[in-house]
């Protein structure tokens, strides 16, 4: 279980950044809408099973790495984890950068595969 800690980061972040829930992802899928999907799970997670069309890139080089992506501040950007708090601080981080349009999938990839 993580600390506690860890969970008031998370809500800080939650507070920070925009959520959406996986049917909204769904529908911006269906709407071929212009954005990028990152996965900021480690390597073993996304062996695992992945969302279509998403873009690997661990949260520990997110922000060493995200040029390798894209560069592009005003571009649309949607994280997800296992669960949505590792999302969250990616989402807040980049947002921290100067990327302007970054959101969180709520409930992470396990909310994905449940259609939650």
């Amino acid at each position: 279980m993580p600390p506690p800690e860890y969970k008031q980061l998370v809500d800080e972040a939650k507070r920070e950044i925009k959520e959406i829930n996986p049917a909204e992802l769904k529908r911006m899928q269906e709407q071929k809408q212009n954005f990028t999907l990152i996965d900021v799970r480690e390597p073993d997670e996304v062996a695992e099973g992945t969302i279509a069309g998403a873009k690997p890139l661990p949260r520990g080089q997110l922000e060493h790495k995200i040029d390798t992506i894209t560069i592009d501040k005003n571009e649309p950007i949607v994280c997800y984890c296992g669960g949505g708090g590792r999302s969250a601080l990616a989402a807040q981080s980049l947002k921290k950068m100067g990327f302007k349009n970054v959101t969180s999938l709520a409930g992470g990839y396990k909310g994905w595969k449940n259609g939650s």
